[in-house]
This record gives structure tokens, sequence and C-alpha cells, in this order.
């Protein structure tokens, strides 16, 4: 037990160290007000909390959970087969179709974003050969729109939720699989009551992973959605950088922090329900 406790004490240390000391000075600062130059001034109120309440703030935060939520779903919808198909295939096939997965990783995330803007914008590549093969008569707004920001979230995080779910398909029991097959279960069945219940695991990874990196995305937002598109990551980032509103930055993201907790908990515990409710089913 003490050299199980010796080797923990590291990770508790970088953790505390990490995440839990500056996560403490975001609530602490959270409560403090600013003075008119911008710097935090040591006095505890409730004015930043209050200000969330704000429908500005509200809509924005509002519309930051359905986008989030909407992405994960979309890359859990479209992840799923490829992950499937890539842990089902031969081993060459594998290795080409995780290589493929893995390549957006080797280019840089800024130049990525800025290709879709090649490809979007009105006289980008898309509308040309739109207006080439004449199915459209004038070029379409596609940049800059909800559209656009969302198509760039799910390319950006659909490899986050591709390898976790491909992990938990290599490493389910295949034998459950034949052994249906023999008790005369069809494909459909083994898949609800077998695989989908054993790669829980890897989607419960996935989808936390892509949410809590959608919640915080403020890059594509900006590249893609312009002015017209805002989340809560950009209303964070422009108090702490350009309004000099700490109390308010860090305000809002403790409550993200709080919703993300929450969310992710209210996912894990559907999961289980609809583990639990598959082996009463069986």
């Amino acid at each position: 037990m003490k050299k199980s406790s010796m080797g923990l004490l590291p990770v508790l240390l970088w953790l505390s160290l990490f995440l839990v000391v500056p996560m403490l000075i975001v609530v602490g600062i959270s409560f403090m007000s600013r003075d008119d130059l911008g710097n935090v001034v040591f006095h505890f109120n409730l004015d930043a909390y209050a200000t969330f309440f704000d429908p500005l703030y509200l809509g924005i935060y509002w519309d930051t959970i359905v986008l989030s939520i909407v992405t994960t779903a979309l890359c859990l919808l479209l992840s799923y087969p490829l992950a499937y198909y890539i842990a089902n295939a031969g081993p060459k096939m594998q290795t080409w179709g995780l290589a493929l997965i893995t390549v957006p990783f080797w280019i840089n995330f800024l130049i990525r974003t800025y290709a879709w803007v090649l490809l979007l914008r009105t006289q980008g590549v898309v509308n040309n050969l739109l207006l080439d093969l004449g199915f459209i008569q004038e070029p379409l707004q596609m940049l800059y729109t909800k559209g656009a920001v969302l198509l760039g979230m799910v390319y950006t995080f659909i490899p986050f939720m591709v390898l976790p779910i491909y992990v938990a398909l290599e490493q389910m029991d295949k034998k459950l699989l034949e052994a249906a097959s023999d008790l005369g279960a069809t494909g459909w069945k083994s898949f609800w009551h077998i695989t989908l219940p054993q790669t829980k695991s890897g989607i419960m990874t996935g989808s936390v992973l892509v949410y809590v990196s959608t919640t915080g995305m403020f890059v594509v937002t900006d590249i893609l959605g312009g002015a017209k598109s805002a989340m809560i990551s950009n209303i964070i980032q422009s108090q702490f950088l350009g309004a000099r509103n700490w109390p308010f930055g860090s305000a809002l993201s403790v409550i993200f922090v709080i919703t993300s907790l929450i969310l992710i908990a209210l996912f894990n515990k559907a999961m289980t329900s609809r583990h639990m409710t598959a082996k009463e089913g069986r």
C-alpha cells in the first residue's frame, strides 16, 4: 500500500499544481471586481455571475451547448461505422485506415481551418465547381454561417471520436459474437446487445473529448463563423484579452466547467442505464 501511495504522489502533485490550483485561482477571481483600468480589485461580490444572466450571454451560452451537442452527435454517427470498419478490416487496411485518421494531426490546425475558407468562400473551390457544373446560377453564401462552423467542428474533432471507439472495438470479446451467432442471433441483435454495450467506454471517452473540445474552441468560430457566430469560448477569450474583465471571464469559465460536468454526468448515466437495460433484455 505504501509503495502504491508513493507511486500516486507524483500524479496527485501534478494534478494539484497544474489543474486544481489554477482552477481555484479562477474561482477566486470570479468573485472579485475590476477597476476602470481593468485591474482586478480584491472586493468580494457576485456581479460577474449576475452579468452572465443577461439575455445576450444566456443566448450565446445556449447556442454553444446546442452546437457542441450536435457536433458530438454527428461525430459519433460518422465515426462509429468508420471505426467499426477499420477494426474489422485486415491488418493492412487497419494500418492505412489509422494512418488516414491521424494525417490531420500532422498539419497545423490553423492551416487546415483556413483551407476551409478557400473551399467555402464565394469565389472558392466549391462555388466555382457548382457554377461550372450548372447546379447553381450564382455563388452560395457558405462561409461565415453556422453551417460552416458546424462543418469545421465536425471535421476537426472526428479523429477524437474514431480512435477511442476503435480501441474499444479492438479490445471487445469477439467470442461473444460467435456465441450469439451460434444461438441464432441476427447481426443487428448481436450489435445492439453485444458490440454496442462493450464499446460504451469508447463512446463515452470520444463524446467527452469532442464535447469539451468543441465548447472550448474559438478558432473555428472566429475563422469560419466571423462576427455572425460566437461561442462562450469567444466571449471568455475577449474578456481576458480584449475587455480586460478577468472576473467576468473567470465567472464564465466556472459556469462552463460546472455545466460541462453536469452534462457529462447525465450522458454517463444515460449510457449506464442503456447498458443495464441491454443486460436485462438478455
